[in-house]
Formats: structure tokens, C-alpha cells, sequence
């Protein structure tokens, strides 16, 4: 390999690991897909249906939105910092039929303007849920729901607990608030 070559490799590896790294620094959760099952109870609990806009923050390959608009007929909006999964989020939603129903956006979660969303779902960890918390309860209207894979959201009680063996075995929780007007910090 030449030396203009190897350095130019050696420049592109350096960057791309940079990106990686500040990638994953303003992340607020690892990509973990959430199963088929898992899914479907969470749009059940929050009682997605045809009237709905949904925000799925940190949405990785868009399942969630992608499902909500097929199964319920929901519009969607899925938010993450990752280009490579808008990418396959967008690709995902037009292989399933939606794409005319939902949309994907690579923007950083804390600061979506959520003010059009009927439902939020959250796969995120809980001190990002707490992160989230004032944005979420300043813009959405009382009655929106927020429902949120795994992880609470502090002090903030949720309406609604459901706790169940998914189809791989695995204990999962699921947790639902309702929006009340009340901004929590």
C-alpha cells in the first residue's frame, strides 16, 4: 500500500471513529430492537388507534411507528441521532406499505417538538426519560399518552403499569402516563 494511501485510510479511520464516539456520547439509550410482541402491548396500552400521531423517540429501525400505522392506521414520526438507522427505518417503512403514514428524522430526541403528538413511546433509559420529562410535559396536550418500554421516568407516577413474559421469556414493563397540563421538571 502506498504511503499517501495508508494515510488517507489511517485519516478515515480516525474520523469515523470519532463520529462513532460522539454517536454514542449523545445517545441516550443503545440500539436494542424492541420484539414483534412487546411492541403490539405497548400500542395496545396506549390505546393507539386510527386518530393518532405517534412519536417514536429514538425509534432505530422505525418498528414501533412502522407498526402502529400498519396495525392501528396511526401516522408516526420516528426520531434518532443515527443516519444508518433513519436509513433503514425509511427503507422498513416503505417494504411494509406506510411510508405515505409515517416519517423518520435524524434529529437528537431533546429537541423534538413533540406539541403534534397524540402518543409517545420511549425505549430510552430512565435518567433519559427524566431528561425528556420537561420537554414532554410542557408541549403535549392533556389526554396525549406516553408509554415507555422498560424504564420509568423518576418521580413521576405512571397511570398505568403492565408487567408480562414476552414470547421469548423474558419479564418486561411496560409504563403509561397520561399528560395533564402539569409541566414536571
Amino acid at each position: 500500500m502506498r504511503a499517501s494511501s495508508l494515510r488517507f485510510t489511517l485519516a478515515a479511520t480516525v474520523l469515523a471513529g470519532i463520529a462513532i464516539q460522539a454517536t454514542a456520547q449523545d445517545s441516550l439509550a443503545p440500539f436494542v430492537p424492541t420484539p414483534a410482541d412487546v411492541v403490539e402491548r405497548m400500542l395496545v396500552l396506549a390505546h393507539v388507534g386510527p386518530d393518532d400521531v405517534i412519536y417514536d423517540l429514538g425509534c432505530g429501525d422505525g418498528r414501533i411507528v412502522i407498526a402502529a400505522a400498519r396495525r392501528f392506521g396511526a401516522r408516526g414520526v420516528g426520531i434518532d441521532i443515527d443516519p444508518v438507522l433513519i436509513g433503514r427505518a425509511t427503507a422498513n417503512a416503505q417494504t411494509a406499505g406506510v411510508d405515505d403514514r409515517v416519517t423518520f428524522r435524524v434529529q437528537d430526541a431533546l429537541t423534538v417538538d413533540v406539541s403534534e403528538a397524540t402518543v409517545v413511546s420511549l425505549y430510552l433509559l430512565s435518567a433519559s426519560n427524566v431528561r425528556l420529562r420537561p420537554l414532554l410535559t410542557a408541549q403535549l396536550r392533556p389526554g396525549a399518552r406516553i408509554v415507555s418500554h422498560n424504564f420509568s421516568m423518576g418521580s413521576w407516577e405512571p397511570d398505568q403499569v403492565d408487567s408480562f413474559t414476552d414470547e421469548s421469556g423474558r419479564v418486561r414493563t411496560l409504563y403509561l402516563w397520561r399528560a395533564d397540563g402539569q409541566t414536571r421538571p
